[in-house]
């Protein structure tokens, strides 16, 4: 007879492995590529540091709220669970077609973007050689997941410590410039800085930049002595990571100037170049090439899983919820997936800027659930007000309030002040509403998992 909590989390993880788990899942390729666009809204160089700060201290407030509703409601479903939830199946099915379309699928062809840089100026393609090596990797590593080889544990430790040791490498490039005299001449900043409505514009891509903590939060449930850790781990990561890309964006702002900064569509390979030279500048290239892949393959393996669990659970979608019995795996919805990873770098390609394009593409539709999922935490304390919480976030109503208003000024600055890639992927989220109907006579959501 199987005990009763044999299916259950186990509190398996120190304070020391979900620091790693965070650290890892929050440092990605995005410091290698937002700061140049960042800077080219904040106005002057003030604005652009302090903003990185700012930006560390609104993803912790998030981090808090969402540690709240993940140690209530711990389930594999993720945010999947909570809007079903607080807001009923609709409203769920609804932010599993956006993640599918729009999402995931958006943030693969970003990361994608990142390594075609990077890759372009190792080997160069012709004009459409960043789209080119984007797409390339696309499908060699959903090839690689639908064959079944799954990213080993070393592999990913080795590719998050080129990541971390390309952002050490970055902050002592800023160092030797600034220290042999060689830094470019600061220029006069403009009058009163940047706009309000373009320093929203930079938030959205700092905040991008700090993106997976809502992924993290859900480390609770696994670890020791959970009440107490998740707070810790929470509070020393975010605060590690906010100090790690405040210093990288510094040593950006130090070797480039901010005209260079503003203009670099390689900043990484162009502060290692000023420091060390051609050879610092193709060994961070290649460094940011391998953590992009480490990040690339990571979310095309975990991406899949939403296709393939709306497949089991609407019957009008369930080829993509076939499970290949030969590679162990959701190979139909790998296909999906990288068919539509594809199509969004070709509309990348045609833009002057492709990372920049599915940036504009995904914050809108991201932000829209992440509104949700905030508002949420109200909902489920007014339903069961005599719950006890394994962690209750700090100055209740207060932190969620502010995290609930930061969610709807990103949402705003991010239809009002981007290109058309907001609008596609706004229009992308509306053509999912069928869903609902198919939604009808599908079965419940699971329940928690507690």
């Amino acid at each position: 007879m199987l005990r009763k909590d044999s299916a259950a989390p186990r509190e398996t993880l120190s304070l020391a492995d979900g620091l790693v788990i965070v650290v890892g899942m929050v440092v990605g390729i995005g410091v290698f590529a937002t700061p140049a666009l960042v800077a080219q809204f904040a106005g002057n160089s003030f604005n652009y540091l302090a903003i990185w700060l700012v930006g560390g201290a609104l993803t912790l407030v998030g981090a808090l709220c969402y540690a709240e509703i993940a140690t209530a409601f711990p389930h594999a479903g993720g945010e999947y669970h909570f809007l079903s939830r607080a807001y009923g199946r609709g409203t769920a099915l609804m932010f599993a077609w956006a993640r599918c379309t729009v999402i995931q699928t958006g943030a693969i062809a970003l990361v994608a973007f990142v390594y075609g840089d990077y890759a372009q100026a190792i080997v160069p393609l012709g004009t459409f050689g960043t789209a080119i090596h984007a797409a390339i990797i696309i499908m060699v590593f959903t090839g690689i997941n639908m064959a079944g080889t799954a990213q080993g544990k070393l592999a990913q430790k080795i590719f998050t410590s080129m990541d971390i040791v390309a952002l050490l490498a970055l902050i002592a490039a800023g160092l030797v410039v600034t220290l042999s005299g060689t830094a470019p001449e600061p220029t006069p900043s403009p009058a009163g800085g940047g706009s309000t409505g373009l320093l929203g514009l930079a938030m959205v891509f700092v905040l991008l930049t700090y993106g997976g903590w809502n992924e993290a939060a859900y480390i609770s449930a696994e670890l020791r002595d959970g009440k107490r850790n998740i707070v810790r781990v929470l509070v020393l990561s975010i605060v590690g990571v906010t100090l790690l890309y405040f210093l990288v964006a510094w040593a950006y702002l130090h070797v480039l100037g901010f005209d260079g900064l503003q203009k670099s569509s390689t900043i990484a390979a162009d502060v290692m170049r000023a420091a060390f030279g051609p050879s610092g500048a193709t060994l961070i290239a290649l460094f940011v090439c391998g953590a992009a892949i480490s990040t690339l393959n990571a979310t095309i393996f975990t991406g899949a899983r939403v296709y393939y669990a709306l497949g089991r659970d609407l019957p009008g979608l369930k080829l993509f919820g076939i499970w290949s019995a030969r590679g162990e795996n959701p190979a139909n919805a790998f296909a999906l997936q990288g068919a539509i990873a594809l199509g969004l770098v070709g509309l990348g390609a045609f833009a002057r800027d492709g990372f920049k394009t599915m940036v504009e593409y995904t914050s809108p539709v991201f932000w829209l659930f992440m509104i949700l999922v905030a508002v949420s935490l109200f909902i489920f304390r007014r339903r069961d007000p005599g719950r006890i919480l394994a962690y209750s976030v700090p100055l209740y109503p207060l932190t969620p309030i502010i995290f609930i208003a930061t969610c709807i000024y990103m949402l705003y600055s991010s239809l009002a002040y981007t290109g058309i890639g907001a609008l596609f992927g706004v229009g992308v989220l509306v053509a999912g509403t069928p869903l609902l109907l198919l939604g009808r006579g599908a079965r419940p959501v699971e329940g928690p998992a507690e």
